[in-house]
């Protein structure tokens, strides 16, 4: 439900004088979510929501969709032509220092960048400092309720389960018949999905070998897509509760098919959970002290761990994402590689944790948990324990 009340106690929290929520045929998929607009409305028009620090909002919006914010409070400026939305424009702004809008500078975070420059350009023409909304849409779009924390356990439950399907379903295949294929596992996790009522937006990864290499390997694609005894197997899974409003858990776990896990792949696995407990404590000891934390920070002391111990060029992606409604939400990730992300790790937000160690041609090791910060800032990784070895699958299943 819309709050005009939370959104102004938010802009105070982080000093700004008003939020510019502009959206032009669907462009802003953001700024649509926050005003609850509906997918199926017509947006043929610009149209944009100021909502102040202090005050009542003002709407702008155009003479033949003046419509477009009636579900929504404030004072309304009506606009037909592109001098009168230029001079609306600098309405919304006037008297105003700070303009947060759905912008990156130097597009450093895609997720966030939402509105075109050249509005950009236009609202600096009014003398005001335009600064990015990142941490605005988080209490707003990543920041769960009591139901969803409950939603993401209960999803989370039935995705560890998953890897019981998984590594049996291998199992079995393998003494049965002498291998079976990537896609048929898939298949049986879907299938325990299905019986269980979580939906997800694609099948899970299943990965033999060299596949594994691979951190975006499409499963069933490869030359070889038979598992055997002998191999090594990455399972990487994501679902969500059939439910309005449910959040995603994400997990990804590795398993060998044989009585004990050969050396070469318990090597790499011992760095990579090192890594993946390091990001942890490092997230625990920022909250105990209540010290203010950036998603980069996480990456940071989780890289470090698999550089220190030489396999810095084999990490090939961030730490990890932030997690809600879609399985990469838009809260803050963990990320010091591709993006440099400084918004902060919020309260009642959940992000994966996931680093990685991929030798091409060879095999990749990923290790993947997910962390809840709850409202008290206790860190929780939220299912099941920490995976702290390779499984080996033909011995325990």
């Amino acid at each position: 439900m819309f709050s005009l009340e939370k959104i102004q106690n938010a802009l105070k929290q982080f000093g700004i004088d008003v939020w510019l929520l502009y959206d032009f045929r669907g462009s802003n998929v953001l700024a649509r979510r926050i005003l609850h607009l509906p997918d199926d409305q017509m947006g043929s028009r610009r149209c944009c929501y100021a909502i102040p620090a202090e005050g009542q909002p003002i709407k702008l919006v155009h003479r033949i969709e003046r419509g477009a914010f009636d579900h929504l409070p404030g004072r309304k400026i009506v606009y037909l032509t592109w001098q009168e939305l230029e001079s609306g424009f600098e309405e919304l702004v006037s008297g105003h220092k700070t303009v947060a809008m759905e912008y990156s500078p130097r597009n450093a975070n895609p997720y966030i960048s939402k509105v075109d420059a050249g509005t950009i350009e236009l609202i600096r023409s009014f003398g005001v400092e335009v600064v990015e909304s990142g941490n605005l849409i988080q209490l707003f779009e990543a920041v769960w309720s009591d139901q969803q924390w409950q939603q993401h356990l209960a999803a989370g439950k039935l995705c560890d389960e998953a890897f019981n399907v998984a590594w049996k379903f291998i199992a079995d295949g393998v003494r049965h018949d002498g291998s079976v294929d990537e896609s048929a596992v898939c298949d049986a996790i879907m299938d325990h999905f299905t019986a269980h009522n979580l939906t997800t937006y694609h099948p899970p990864i299943v990965a033999v070998g060299p596949h594994s290499s691979d951190c975006h390997y499409e499963t069933g694609t490869g030359e070889n897509t038979s598992i055997k005894e002998g191999d090594f197997v990455l399972v990487d899974l994501w679902a969500k509760l059939d439910e309005p409003g449910s959040v995603y858990a994400d997990m990804t776990r590795t398993g060998f098919v044989g009585e004990a896990v050969p050396e070469k792949y318990t090597e790499i696995f011992n760095i990579v959970a090192a890594a993946r407990d390091a990001a942890i404590s490092y997230a625990e000891e920022a909250f105990a002290n209540h010290r203010p934390l950036q998603g980069w920070e996480i990456d940071q002391a989780c890289r470090q761990v698999i550089e220190e111990a030489g396999y810095g060029k084999y990490f090939v992606h961030r730490t990890g994402h932030n997690i809600g409604q879609e399985v990469h939400g838009n809260g803050a990730h963990m990320d010091n590689l591709e993006t440099r992300e400084e918004r902060l790790v919020l309260p009642m937000t959940c992000f994966s944790v996931e680093p990685g160690i991929y030798q091409e041609g060879k095999f990749g090791v990923r290790s993947e948990v997910d962390v809840f910060v709850d409202a008290d800032q206790q860190v929780h990784v939220t299912y099941g324990e920490r995976q702290t070895e390779i499984v080996p699958i033909l011995k325990n299943y």
